[in-house]
C-alpha cells in the first residue's frame, strides 16, 4: 500500500465489499436489509464521513462476503446509485454502481390494502420508472421514496 496515502478513517479489509456513497441516514437500513447485523463476517459500519457528491455518507466494509444480485437488488430500493468495491488482496479490483432495476418481486409491499399480495401468500411484483413503482397485480402507484420494505 502506498505509504504516501493519507490515514485512513476506516481499516482496509483483505477480501470483501465496500459499500460506499450511501446517504448517511439510509447508512443502517442498508445494514440491516442486507442481514448484516446477523452475520459472522467482520462488518464496520461508519456515518457521517464528508463528501462530495452525498454531502454527509455512510461507508459500509464487510469481510469474506460478496453480494449477490438479489441483494444488490434490494440495496437499490433503499440507496440507489451507491458504490459497491469490491477487495480482493486490499486492493479495489471492481467498481459497480448500484442502479434500481426496471422491475422489482418481493421486496416492496403494495401500499393498497386491497392488493391480493396482501391478502394471499405471493410475493409482490413491481414494475419501476422514474422513480415510481407500480404493482403488477392492482397497478398502485408508490414513489421509491416512500415505500415500506416486506
Amino acid at each position: 500500500m502506498d505509504k504516501n496515502k493519507k490515514e485512513m478513517l476506516v481499516a482496509a479489509i483483505e477480501h470483501g465489499t465496500v459499500i460506499d456513497h450511501i446517504p448517511a441516514a439510509k447508512t443502517y437500513q442498508v445494514a440491516n436489509l442486507l442481514g448484516l447485523f446477523s452475520t459472522t463476517a467482520p462488518v464496520t459500519i461508519g456515518i457521517n464521513y464528508p463528501s462530495k457528491k452525498v454531502g454527509n455518507k455512510g461507508i459500509i466494509k464487510v469481510s469474506d462476503k460478496f453480494f449477490t444480485d438479489d441483494e444488490i437488488s434490494r440495496l437499490s430500493v433503499v440507496a440507489p446509485n451507491v458504490i459497491l468495491n469490491i477487495i480482493r488482496d486490499y486492493e479495489v479490483v471492481e467498481k459497480k454502481t448500484v442502479e434500481t432495476p426496471s422491475e422489482i418481486r418481493g421486496i416492496v409491499k403494495c401500499n393498497n390494502p386491497k392488493c391480493i399480495t396482501n391478502n394471499e401468500p405471493m410475493p409482490t411484483h413491481f414494475h419501476v420508472a422514474d422513480g415510481v413503482l407500480t404493482c403488477h397485480y392492482c397497478e398502485r402507484e408508490q414513489d421509491i421514496n416512500k415505500v415500506e420494505l416486506v
